[in-house]
């Protein structure tokens, strides 16, 4: 049996979980990058029989499943992915499972993203190794008011934690309800609008569909406040680039802290790199040594109980 694991951009997924017992049953094959070309990828994964994968980092369609003879497994990291068609897959006699997901990460990004906008960090940072001093006036987040996209699990989370900032909270998306935001002690907002124009900081909670892509783009920030900063750690094509990058440009927002990308990794080359005012991470959302143990700790237990008979987590179409 042949098992791979893929994109595993810092070769830490087998220094996280011990693979001893998958290894006593074949033989492991760890990528460390990834491939965008269908038949590159095609031929890269024909001869396993087990597909080990990261999130939505490599997309795993109908067409590539089709195409690798061998493949009767695959483990994802999360509960859901929505890069993997489990239809195919279920439709081919092919077990797809999960894994739990931990939920605070992304928070805690979200948050180091908003703090690192308010006080100027990076630019502080660099001027402090410079041999200079103070450099500019940094925001309060006590006072300031806080827009979530999204109250769902995660958006909850960041309620609770600007609450503690003591900022005012308020929330909008398509289904939310008052009921919701009364639950959770946020300000109810009927528009998205509504949201964007009274917003000091505006950050983003929802998962990637057709109705919410792009849902940010030039009528938004023209919406927004100049003294305004978006924060984006839920998926990059909610946010449409080009608008963001002319939105700073002219002022129109403060500026934007962003941990995910259309395309990833982000081309060197990519306008978002050079873009002013921006505060960019790698898409770093869960990548923290605890997450990571709970994936790939999973991750061996569900590639374990499949080979057992008994599969565990099993995803469905």
């Amino acid at each position: 049996m042949r098992i791979a694991i893929l994109d595993d951009y810092q070769n830490l997924a087998l220094q996280a979980a011990d693979w001893s017992g998958v290894t006593a049953h074949g033989e492991i094959t760890v990528f460390n990058d990834t491939i965008i070309h269908p038949d590159a990828l095609r031929d890269r994964l024909m001869p396993f029989d087990v597909l080990c994968v990261m999130r939505e980092r490599t997309p795993i369609s109908g067409e590539l499943i089709r195409a690798l003879p061998n493949l009767k497994l695959i483990v994802t990291t999360g509960k859901r992915n929505d890069a993997i068609d489990v239809a195919t897959a279920n439709q081919l006699g092919i077990t797809v499972c999960g894994t739990e997901s931990p939920s605070t990460a992304t928070p805690e990004l979200t948050f180091a993203l908003m703090l690192g906008l308010a006080r100027n960090i990076v630019d502080e940072n660099a001027s402090m190794r410079g041999g200079g001093w103070q450099i500019g006036l940094g925001q309060d987040l006590a006072g300031s008011t806080l827009g979530i996209v999204g109250l769902g699990r995660l958006g909850a989370k960041i309620a609770k934690i600007a609450q503690a900032f003591e900022m005012r909270v308020t929330a909008w998306s398509a289904n939310l309800t008052r009921e919701r935001c009364e639950e959770l002690g946020v300000e109810y907002m009927d528009s998205k609008e509504t949201l964007l124009r009274d917003a000091d900081f505006v950050t983003i909670h929802q998962r990637l569909s057709d109705r919410t892509r792009g849902l940010i783009g030039s009528a938004e920030f023209a919406q927004m406040k100049k003294t305004a900063f978006l924060i984006n750690t839920s998926r990059g094509p909610i946010v449409d680039d080009v608008a963001l990058i002319d939105a700073v440009n002219k002022g129109e927002i403060a500026g934007a802290g962003i941990d995910v990308y259309d395309r990833e990794p982000l081309p060197p080359s990519h306008p978002l790199r050079k873009c002013e005012r921006l505060l960019l991470t790698p898409h770093l959302g869960y990548v923290t040594r605890h997450t990571w143990e709970v994936f790939y700790g999973q991750t061996v237990e569900a590639v374990l109980a499949w080979i057992n008979g008994k599969p565990i987590r099993v995803s469905s179409d």
